[in-house]
Formats: structure tokens, C-alpha cells, sequence
């Protein structure tokens, strides 16, 4: 018997879901920062074994969107409410409010196998945990509740045994050696907005996007050209910052995330273009991946 699915992650911003996803996939796929966004687009993690395929689906964050990068970002968490074999909703133990009642309310409402897994375990006590157990089962009476700490590690196997428990049967949608779905350039282009992140403070993250102008794979080195893209001439400035030195730094440590990622020397050149309010125009959005045709 051969079980195979697509297993999508759902949740608000800065629950876990990266993490989570890395540990269950044991690749760094996802980028993982502290702030909100960090995940666009849906990325595809894919684990096989002789019996089973499981296709990991990270989301990203729920929010209210603001502009149109936002509304795309959203269309990738209602499309993963449709296509899963098995919905992962992601909650942790310090989460406040009740921002993703609706989400909630669709996922009780799809039919589809949900296993809610409250994360950051680590951080709470027995007690408090027993409380948010009951308070999910409330929520969603379907679901199976899977206290987990993907940071820790902790339970990561009893929650795989879990999803596969509650995979349909069915042959590999991918063959079986297949990681992701997603190119070399993709995750180039990821390593290099997760060191925008964690260099810069406040709007100019979420202002940037990258593109990667070549990618030459050589047998002892990968050349990669890559412009980051800001909305504002202004904003140009604070990334290369005073004699270039930021935009150094950034590109020094994507280079070396680059080199342990893919396991061989990387020559990374990065350039900074301004592409005004790239966010609200959809043109620009497909040529960024977001907007679906």
C-alpha cells in the first residue's frame, strides 16, 4: 500500500510554520526570520519514502491585505484551503487575539483532514497547554490536536506519523528523489530577501524584491547576478547604505548561506534598482510570481 498527499501549512505570521515546515522536510526551504511576511509564495517541500509521498505546502502568513503584493499572498493561503489532502493549521502557545477566525471557520467548513498543531510548547507550561488543547477542540471537533515545538524538535515525529496516518492511498506525484518544486533561482533569490530581512529595519523589507539576472552553474563554482528591486529612490539608499557597505553585508552573507546550501563555491554580484510601487502593480506582480494569470 502506497500513500501519497498534499499536506498544506496554514496560520498567522510568526507561528512556526518555516520552522516547522524545515523540520519536517529536514531542508532549509523555508526562510525563517522574526518578522511578519517572510513567506510570499507557497513553497513546496517533498518527502518520500518506499511507501509514502508527502507534499509540504508552507503559506504565507494570514493577514488583511493592504496592497495588491498582499492580496496575492493571500490567494496562495485560500488556494491551499482547496487543494489539500491534509490541512496543518499552525498555532503556537504566545499567539494573541483571534486574527484568523474566518480561515478557521473555512477549514471547519472544508471536510478536508485537519490536524492543528500548537507550536512553541517550550514556552508555556502544562497547564496553559491543557487549556489551549480544549480551547482548539472547541474550534475545530474534527481535528486532531498535536502539541509540537519545531524550534526544539520536540514531537516532529509523532506529528509525521500523525499526517501519515491521515494520507490517502495513491502512487508519487514526483519522482521519488525530488526535494521541491522550485528552482535553483528561487531559492537563490529567497537566501538573499531572508539577509534583507534581518539587515534592515522597519518598511524596507517588505518594499524589496529580487530577481536573478543569470545563473551559471560551473563544475567547481555557481556565478549568480541578482537585482533587488525597491519601490522608492530613497529607499535605494538606505539599502546600499554609506559607501556600499550594507548592500556588502547582505551580499556577503546570502553568498555564504548560498555556499553551504548548495554545497560549493558561489560568486554573488547584487545590484539595486528602483521599480516604482512594484507592489500595486499587477504587471509587475507576474513578472514577480505572484499574480496568477
Amino acid at each position: 500500500m502506497h500513500k501519497s498527499g498534499f499536506v498544506n501549512i496554514i496560520g498567522n505570521p510568526n507561528v512556526g510554520k518555516s520552522t516547522l515546515m524545515n523540520a519536517l522536510v529536514g531542508e532549509k526551504l523555508s526562510i525563517i526570520t522574526s518578522k511578519a511576511q517572510t513567506t510570499r509564495h507557497r513553497i513546496m517541500g517533498i518527502v518520500s519514502g518506499d511507501d509514502f509521498q508527502i507534499v509540504y505546502s508552507d503559506t504565507p502568513g494570514i493577514l488583511k491585505p493592504s496592497y495588491k503584493l498582499q492580496e496575492s499572498m493571500m490567494k496562495f493561503v485560500t488556494g491551499a484551503l482547496t487543494d489539500a489532502d491534509v490541512i496543518l493549521y499552525v498555532t503556537d502557545t504566545v499567539e494573541q487575539g483571534d486574527r484568523s477566525e474566518e480561515i478557521v471557520g473555512k477549514i471547519a467548513r472544508s471536510g478536508i483532514p485537519t490536524i492543528v498543531v500548537v507550536n512553541k510548547i517550550d514556552l508555556t507550561t502544562p497547564e496553559a497547554l491543557e487549556a489551549l488543547v480544549e480551547k482548539w477542540h472547541a474550534a475545530l471537533p474534527e481535528a486532531q490536536i498535536v502539541p509540537a515545538s519545531a524550534k526544539e524538535r520536540f514531537n516532529i515525529e509523532g506529528l509525521f506519523k500523525t499526517i501519515l496516518d491521515r494520507l490517502p492511498e495513491g502512487p508519487a506525484f514526483y519522482p521519488k528523489d525530488t526535494l521541491t518544486d522550485k528552482t535553483l533561482r528561487f531559492f537563490a533569490s529567497e537566501i538573499i530577501r531572508e539577509k534583507i530581512l534581518r539587515n534592515y529595519d522597519k518598511e524596507i523589507p517588505y518594499c524589496c524584491e529580487i530577481e536573478i539576472d543569470s545563473y551559471k552553474e560551473e563544475p567547481a563554482i555557481d556565478r549568480i547576478a541578482a537585482t533587488i528591486y525597491v519601490s522608492r529612490e530613497s529607499q535605494k539608499g538606505i539599502l546600499i547604505g554609506h559607501k556600499g557597505e550594507k548592500l556588502k553585508r547582505v551580499g556577503q552573507a546570502a553568498r555564504e548561506d548560498l555556499e553551504q546550501f548548495l554545497e560549493k563555491k558561489v560568486f554573488l554580484q547584487l545590484f539595486v534598482k528602483v521599480n516604482d510601487d512594484w507592489r500595486n502593480n499587477p504587471r509587475q506582480l507576474r513578472r514577480f510570481g505572484y499574480e496568477q494569470e
